[in-house]
């Protein structure tokens, strides 16, 4: 009896699958409560719930970090725990997995190994490098552009690709994401106000006031702690206040997109000159975060219908397009891999 085949997009915050039998995309948070660091308190959704506001001896674990699997048996786990009702194990499965390309090629093994030697019975694993996978989802016939430029901001790294004929040219991963944006809201709050929020808190700044926009007067009531009186209360965060946190963060980001704009050959510069930058991955959405970098950076910024779905909708093309699958992904059971077996 024959198995079936999952794309896999497996976020810092955010795991997105692909199950090709119920042609479906689905999406769960990637988190693990723990209970006395020994045992599984909840999974997925159930566990983000308890995310800053968690009994005493309950431990909320996020099992990825800057793109890549930081407590593998957590994350094995967590991945068993939200394929363990829809998958079939007779016959095996087939895994195809966006990895990022800016890692060790142990790091890469680690994702391979994730599905590949777990209760899963994989039949076979295959890898796909995120940004092609972005491109695919975003609509671009990847193996006839000569020139394109993927940029993927998430939640913990963001990903910067240019791709032409199928291939990657160039790739840089940033440990620079939406929680990097959060922690320096969190940090000018507390230096600016003497208050204490929460990650939860200045995400929810983030949110509300993005990085560009006219208004430059208002603000947002939040609850916190009163670091003076040490007691809970309320106050005003400013709008200028949250751009002023962000604006080192997407800097440096800016910065990185020209260096590699720069570097790029000069015909695969040209046509990404004349299309712009794809962006992708949740931050996306960020309100004024596309009018910010074409200001910057002098290119056009298109922003991709449902931005964080790009990758695992990449994924659904290439397992359903033979051309695409045969030309776009590989296996670290290949000769070329030998080493790490």
């Amino acid at each position: 009896m024959l198995g079936n085949v999952y794309g896999l997009d497996l976020g810092t915050y955010e795991i997105k699958i692909f199950d090709k039998k119920k042609d479906r995309l689905w999406r769960e948070k990637n988190t693990i409560a723990m209970k006395n660091k020994k045992y599984v308190f909840a999974v997925g959704n159930d566990a983000y719930q308890m995310y800053e506001k968690s009994p005493a001896g309950v431990q909320v674990i996020f099992p990825m970090k800057n793109g890549v699997i930081a407590h593998f048996d957590d994350m094995q786990y967590l991945l068993g725990s939200l394929l363990g009702n829809e998958r079939r194990l007779s016959g095996g499965d087939e895994y195809v997995m966006a990895v990022p390309t800016d890692v060790t090629e142990v790091e890469k093994k680690a994702f391979f190994d994730l599905v590949y030697h777990s209760e899963a019975k994989a039949k076979s694993v295959r890898i796909v490098e995120r940004g092609l996978a972005d491109a695919v989802g975003s609509g671009i016939d990847i193996l006839e552009e000569k020139g394109v430029f993927v940029a993927n901001f998430g939640g913990d790294t963001t990903e910067l690709s240019v791709l032409s004929s199928g291939g990657m040219v160039m790739n840089r991963l940033l440990k620079i994401g939406g929680e990097d944006f959060d922690l320096a809201i969190a940090g000018l709050v507390r230096h600016n106000k003497d208050f204490l929020i929460g990650r939860l808190t200045a995400e929810r700044l983030r949110r509300e006031f993005g990085i560009f926009d006219q208004s430059t007067d208002a603000s947002i009531t939040v609850s916190g702690r009163d670091l003076i009186s040490g007691v809970p209360a309320y106050t005003d965060v400013p709008i200028s206040l949250v751009r002023a946190a962000m604006k080192e963060p997407i800097e440096e980001c800016v910065q990185a997109i020209r260096s590699m704009v720069d570097r790029t050959p000069p015909d695969v510069r040209n046509a990404i000159l004349k299309k712009g930058i794809c962006l992708t991955g949740g931050v996306a959405n960020l309100k004024g975060l596309s009018t910010y970098l074409r200001e910057s950076t002098g290119l056009n910024v298109n922003t991709m219908d449902t931005p964080e779905l790009c990758a695992v909708r990449g994924l659904q093309k290439i397992i359903l397009n033979k051309e695409y699958y045969r030309n776009l992904t590989y296996s670290m059971t290949d000769e070329d891999y030998r080493w790490l077996r």
